[in-house]
């Protein structure tokens, strides 16, 4: 505790470190703040009175978990970054494919400026196509929801909603440039945190009350929550030691090289990125089903259940196979061969060059599947949660994207902190000095 409390001290010491941590609270303030702030002309109690038989439920409920709430009080926050996230992905599958944009991605600083210019028109285009879409499905559709729905509450609702999407864009990338840690992914974890308290009560309340599991019960699955996030926090960091050797090289009276060194491979090099991936996707058919505003058909309906099978089914393949992919294009064999080349290194048995890239690909695909098929499983989580009597508002927190994106980003938050304190000479927040991230933010395509 005493080392603790004088780790605090050192923090508010480094003049910029405490800055940065201001500014990030300050931009999670007004976070927070707007996401109560509701559309104009919008009767809230009406509109939580008729959604309070279904809230919670589905991807509806899903994605308010991620927006803390502002979805379901038709706050001006309520697209939330679920907008920025979608068009950064059509981004991402659009590298793989279009010229142009590979060649933007070549370019450096450059290049990314233009991508990202690209991104923020894409998520007013996308924005606007689901503002309309949340209004008719969510909030019109409530009884006195609307008191008076005119054609110009209509259009001003629809702005209000793309510019809130969009200044919460903007809030993330200033926690980003000057703030502590990744701001989207860091307002999509508060507002997942936000959520927490309020559905561990109702858990609380549901085991302790008549037909409820008792204490015992709620124990047991405390203790299993705890152990999930060890697990979490063990696959975010695990890594696999390629070793390498180094030639001898003699310059002047002093030897250079001749020591074993290794290379980190992560098991989940990808992050939290492919489980963030392919949620944005599922909420695909939420969203048709908002715009076509009708009885969605029986695929729609199995696709928007997240208890369902066929939803978990195809959830758990997108992030097996979106972990492959987001391994592709953020770790490049081909390069790391180079590097080791380049500075007289090569591991043992394996040739330099084409073999020693060949080598690290094929050791890549085998250490990423099991890294893959525990995210998938730690994805669909939640819905074993539920069969086994755990309240969907907290079954929410044992897997999924909720509990990787608050593993993932406390970890890289930590890490920032860490770094700062170590490069002045102040000991860490661990006793080692070392605190792993993932080594690449959640959201690396923004900024």
């Amino acid at each position: 505790m005493k080392n603790f409390i004088e780790t605090l001290k050192n923090i508010w010491k480094i003049e910029e470190l405490r800055n940065r941590i201001l500014i990030t609270l300050g931009f999670i303030l007004i976070y927070r703040i707007g996401s109560f702030v509701v559309l104009p002309g919008v009767d809230l109690d009406a509109l939580e009175a008729g959604n309070s038989s279904g809230s919670g439920d589905g991807l509806i409920g899903l994605l308010a978990l991620f927006t803390g709430g502002a979805f379901s009080r038709a706050s001006i926050f309520a697209l939330g970054i679920m907008p920025y996230i979608s068009a950064s992905i059509i981004m991402q599958l659009m590298g793989i494919a279009v010229p142009s944009i590979q060649k933007m991605q070549r370019e450096g600083e450059s290049g990314q400026k233009r991508l990202n210019q690209i991104t923020r028109f894409l998520t007013v285009a996308i924005t606007s196509l689901q503002a309309p879409g949340y209004l008719a499905a969510t909030v019109t559709t409530v009884p006195g929801a609307v008191p008076m729905e005119t054609t110009g509450w209509w259009i001003s609702s629809i702005i209000i909603l793309s510019a809130g999407t969009l200044f919460v864009m903007w809030m993330g990338e200033r926690i980003t440039d000057r703030g502590i840690g990744n701001g989207i992914s860091l307002l999509i974890m508060i507002g997942i945190i936000a959520s927490l308290p309020g559905a561990f009560i109702q858990e609380v309340i549901s085991q302790t009350g008549l037909g409820g599991g008792g204490l015992v019960m709620l124990l047991v699955e405390i203790v299993f929550l705890l152990l999930v996030i060890a697990a979490t926090i063990a696959l975010v960091q695990a890594t696999r030691r390629v070793p390498v050797q180094f030639a001898k090289r003699v310059v002047g009276n002093k030897q250079y090289g001749g020591v074993r060194q290794y290379i980190p491979l992560k098991v989940n090099a990808a992050g939290v990125m492919p489980i963030i991936f392919a949620q944005a996707i599922m909420f695909v058919p939420l969203y048709i089903a908002q715009a076509l505003n009708a009885e969605p058909g029986a695929f729609l309906q199995s696709m928007v259940n997240i208890n369902g099978f066929w939803y978990n089914f195809i959830f758990f393949l997108m992030v097996v196979i979106f972990t492959y992919f987001y391994t592709a294009i953020t770790v490049n064999p081909n390069q790391m061969a180079d590097d080791l080349k380049r500075n007289g290194g090569f591991i043992p048995g394996v040739k330099p060059g084409k073999k020693t890239s060949e080598f690290l690909d094929n050791l890549l695909s085998r250490i990423t599947l099991p890294g893959a098929v525990f995210l998938g499983l730690v994805a669909i989580l939640p819905s074993f949660a539920v069969m086994f009597g755990v309240k969907q508002g907290f079954a929410l927190f044992f897997g999924g994207t909720s509990l990787l994106i608050m593993v993932g980003v406390v970890l890289d938050t930590l890490q920032q902190i860490e770094s700062h304190l170590l490069s002045r000479h102040y000991d860490g927040l661990m006793k080692s000095g070392k605190i792993k991230g993932r080594g690449s933010s959640a959201f690396g395509m923004a900024g």
